[in-house]
């Protein structure tokens, strides 16, 4: 089958080191093109990709007939205007979390996809990888039993200044930046959908840097209480628990940045001390869901993760801006 022709929309760092590699090595992908006005941020595409095409301007490489997908990793506060540009000009588009600031821009955006025919997604890889499949797999066997609480945190320390996490005109701030993953991660697992929030939040130069949300969700499997840590002022900690009536569900280590800080695992604790570690040190959640954007787009197999389920990740967010007290 043709593989899908991708071109990167700028050259960020994350591009560089993850989704361009993963574009590039990914079944049923070619990394074609991309767009940057600096010929030496290129020459770190091209280390890997050589035959790469370099576009002056991100226009051009919309114009650019040979591209089937768009891939943006720009900052956030451009993100609703570039995919939206995507789909006006005929192409598949994959855009960096998260692809709005505001659950009501997801909408413009779901339309658009619609009326073109083309796949529009945000780049929510940790759905594609097998250690979160495993834990949505074995809650929804009942191997924990009822969950009566879930807890996720993600933090880690970020000093410069100048970063685009660290600028409120940017979208920045540690609940856009990773309280995707604490916040999406638990509707993924679950199915719930949050009925009570309340957050304490910490500002510096107009962003939160730390988050902390408790409330209630509610699911095809009943209530349980939700508890949420994100911050960008803290020591690297990445955790998800789901505790239940029988045993416990628990990601530990890395499990939002697989095999980067530490072994990709989930733990299945139960009755008798019993436990079931699963390990993927080789599992690519980026590569993966390369290929299964390239599936949607060729085969037309339905995509793991659609713009609606985004928007409810996106609507919880915006609920706790709404409820947050300052501390």
């Amino acid at each position: 089958m043709k593989p899908v022709r991708w071109g990167v929309l700028g050259a960020a760092k994350f591009a560089r080191e993850h989704m361009a590699p993963a574009i590039h090595a990914a079944q049923g992908a070619e990394l074609a093109a991309l767009a940057t006005s600096d010929p030496a941020k290129a020459e770190g595409f091209r280390a890997f990709c050589p035959g790469l095409v370099v576009h002056q301007d991100y226009e051009a490489l919309l114009a650019d007939p040979t591209i089937d997908a768009v891939y943006v990793p720009l900052p956030n506060h451009m993100h609703v205007e570039w995919t939206l540009k995507c789909l006006a000009a005929g192409k598949h588009v994959l855009t960096e979390k998260p692809i709005a600031l505001k659950a009501r821009e997801i909408d413009q955006i779901i339309a658009a996809r619609d009326r073109s025919g083309l796949l529009a997604a945000e780049a929510y890889m940790i759905v594609h990888h097998p250690q979160w499949q495993r834990a949505k797999e074995w809650f929804e066997a009942g191997e924990i039993g009822e969950l009566v609480h879930a807890d996720v945190a993600f933090s880690f320390n970020l000093t410069e200044g100048g970063n685009i996490r660290n600028k409120p005109e940017t979208g920045g701030g540690s609940l856009r930046d990773i309280g995707v993953y604490t916040f999406g991660c638990a509707r993924f697992v679950t199915g719930a959908e949050p009925v009570d929030l309340s957050a304490r939040l910490r500002r510096d130069n107009g962003v939160d840097v730390f988050a902390q949300v408790a409330g209630i969700m509610e699911g095809p499997r009943g209530r349980f209480t939700y508890g949420s840590t994100t911050s960008m002022r803290m020591y690297n900690r990445q955790v998800a628990t789901f505790q239940g009536t029988k045993g416990m569900i628990r990601l530990e280590g890395g499990p939002f940045n697989a095999n980067v800080n530490d072994l990709a695992e989930v733990e299945l604790h139960q009755d008798g001390n019993r436990v079931t570690v699963e390990r993927f040190p080789t599992a690519n959640q980026y590569k993966l869901q390369v290929e299964a954007f390239c599936r949607s787009v060729r085969e037309g197999v339905a995509y793991p993760c659609p713009l609606e389920f985004v928007r409810g990740t996106q609507a919880m967010m915006d609920r706790v801006y709404d409820v947050a007290v300052d501390i």
